[in-house]
């Protein structure tokens, strides 16, 4: 049993990491520089870290086959919003980073239909 949770994970991992360079090619279309893919650190992770503009964007990446679950960006819930908070704060400490605005994004991905949400969320409070 702990072999195939091993394996459903790795297989997760390897979803995961198609549809965020998947985004990541959107994002670049549209006109987003990718600075960071999967950016981690001891608060979580964030999936894609770019320049749209003068803003630095922490974007989060989701992907739903279908919406049995509700959709993509339904499941960006407050306490995924915390963290992702959280590791963009520290992100932008570790690399001196307190002049750049920044902001909040998160890629929907549903079968194939691509769908940007910019400023999806506000900073939270940690």
């Amino acid at each position: 049993m702990a072999g195939s949770k091993r394996g459903q994970r790795r297989n997760n991992r390897e979803t995961g990491s198609y549809y965020e360079r998947m985004a990541g090619v959107y994002l670049t279309e549209k006109g987003y520089e990718i600075l960071e893919y999967n950016y981690r650190c001891r608060f979580g992770e964030i999936d894609i870290i770019a320049r749209d503009g003068d803003y630095l964007v922490f974007c989060e990446v989701k992907y739903r086959a279908d919406d049995r679950k509700g959709t993509p960006a339904e499941a960006v819930d407050y306490a995924k919003q915390r963290v992702i908070s959280k590791s963009a704060l520290y992100y932008m400490t570790v690399n001196g980073i307190d002049e750049i605005p920044c902001r909040f994004d998160v890629v929907s991905i549903e079968d194939d239909r691509i769908i940007l949400y910019q400023n999806a969320f506000d900073y939270v409070e940690i």
